[in-house]
């Protein structure tokens, strides 16, 4: 709209409406670029008319309004400073400090890929005693069989 950051709402009412009517589509029914600049005003009108969203724009801009949508309007500011450049070195050092990435590059590189430190795999028996083979005989009728047909219903006379 053409405001200063300080313009008050009666300010951003009057320019609106000025606005509004310039570039209204009855008004400029052979001009296709009124119609479009006619939605821009309106959108303008809506984010600084929303104290919320208008604090998001002054403070961080189109990208902080569409942060805003995707993410909520509570949650703007978390994303912006979880984003900053400070954070993300304050992670850095932190993971290098603790030595967390060392940790997790030998866990997942030495044991997974290169098997170097992998444990020995248990030769027979291990925790599966309690499994069957099939075909061997069980003890429980019935349930090495396979069910090959539907159950019939039993009328019962009374």
């Amino acid at each position: 709209l053409g405001l200063p950051k300080t313009a008050t709402a009666d300010d951003i009412k009057k320019t609106y409406r000025k606005l509004a009517l310039k570039y209204h589509p009855d008004k400029n029914p052979n001009n296709p670029d009124a119609a479009e600049k006619f939605k821009e005003v309106n959108r303008a009108h809506s984010i600084l008319s929303d104290l919320t969203k208008r604090n998001i724009y002054d403070n961080y801009g189109s990208l902080g309004l569409y942060i805003a949508e995707q993410f909520g309007e509570e949650n703007v500011n978390a994303y912006f400073m979880v984003t900053s450049p400070a954070c993300k070195a304050l992670f850095l050092i932190c993971g290098i400090i603790t030595g967390c990435y060392c940790c997790c590059c030998c866990c997942c590189c030495c044991n997974f890929c290169c098997g170097k430190f992998k444990p020995p795999t248990p030769e027979h028996g291990g925790d599966y005693h309690h499994l069957h083979r099939e075909g061997a005989s069980s003890s429980h009728a019935g349930e090495g069989s396979a069910v090959t047909e539907q159950p019939t219903r039993r009328l019962e006379v009374v």
